[in-house]
């Protein structure tokens, strides 16, 4: 592999000059992803790194454009996506747009420059559609908006092996750059998709799923809840908690011991602690 002054080779008959200027129609579009309104109108999303890129290649994401600043392409990984677009079939390959440095830092994530942009659809996952293993662990998300806490959520999701994420409630925003950066790119290894509370619930009922909603008032410590069959982990934000709709007879509250004045830990990292606890009892049963 190439380290040093790798230069990437455009498709033939297709030598485009380098954008130098903030004013280009696809800098401007591309920077307006930053916001959710921006995402909503042009229905896309914005992807900051290279190995982000990757794992979202790795998932098939659809991309439409990457911009290219080579002179910030050091690493190995900027380097594998290089070298991945060059190899592209033409029929699917992403439109691949240089620029200088200065309009890079126009489109790019604060200081973090690793010379690649990328602009992508959503994918477009429903319940229907989501395919379960034999023993699932699948966490839902209500009404989380934080995208750093979602991104770190889904980090830690991965890591635990979970077998899907759900969002519900309103506010998450799943493409949010900040949450694709947080998650390292893992909002791309597993299922995702988004759906009203009340749906979810009788999704999980009828894929008997048994459901374990995280609060603050429950009188069963998590460490004693049978998370060893099919489960899902239920999260609320830590402003407003799970709305009634996980109130439900057949659904079973547990809550984490607290010893101190706070009365609850930042949604992710409960979320970790979980999903572990998950993985330790499925381990000691497997």
């Amino acid at each position: 592999m190439l380290k040093h002054n790798l230069r990437f080779s455009f498709p033939p008959c297709d030598h485009p000059p380098v954008i130098t200027s903030l004013q280009n129609r696809h800098v401007k579009d591309a920077a307006k992803l930053r916001e959710r309104r921006g995402r909503q109108q042009q229905g896309r999303f914005i992807i900051d790194g290279a190995r982000e890129l990757l794992r979202a290649m790795d998932a098939r994401v659809e991309l439409v454009e990457v911009f290219v600043c080579e002179p910030f392409c050091h690493s190995d990984a900027s380097r594998d996506v290089l070298m991945r677009l060059e190899d592209a079939a033409q029929s699917d390959a992403p439109k691949v747009i240089a620029v200088t440095e200065s309009v890079f830092s126009r489109i790019a994530f604060g200081e973090r420059a690793e010379g690649l942009v990328g602009v992508a659809i959503p994918p477009k996952t429903s319940l229907a559609n989501i395919e379960l293993p034999e023993c699932p662990l699948v966490a839902v998300l209500e009404s989380i908006e934080k995208p750093g806490n979602v991104g770190a959520i889904l980090r830690s999701a991965d890591a635990a092996g979970l077998s899907a994420i759900i969002t519900t409630g309103g506010g998450t925003d799943l493409y949010n750059p900040n949450c694709i950066r947080a998650s390292l790119g893992t909002v791309f290894t597993m299922p995702v998709c988004e759906a009203p509370s009340a749906d979810v619930l009788l999704w999980l009922s009828t894929k008997q799923i048994a459901v374990f909603a995280a609060t603050v008032d429950a009188s069963l410590p998590f460490t004693d809840a049978d998370l060893s069959g099919p489960a899902a982990i239920v999260l609320g934000s830590e402003s407003a908690g799970l709305s009634s709709v996980w109130k439900q007879q057949h659904v079973t509250p547990i809550a984490l011991p607290m010893k101190g004045v706070a009365d609850s830990l930042n949604v992710s990292v409960t979320a970790a602690l979980l999903f572990y606890e998950a993985l330790r009892q499925r381990g000691k049963r497997g």
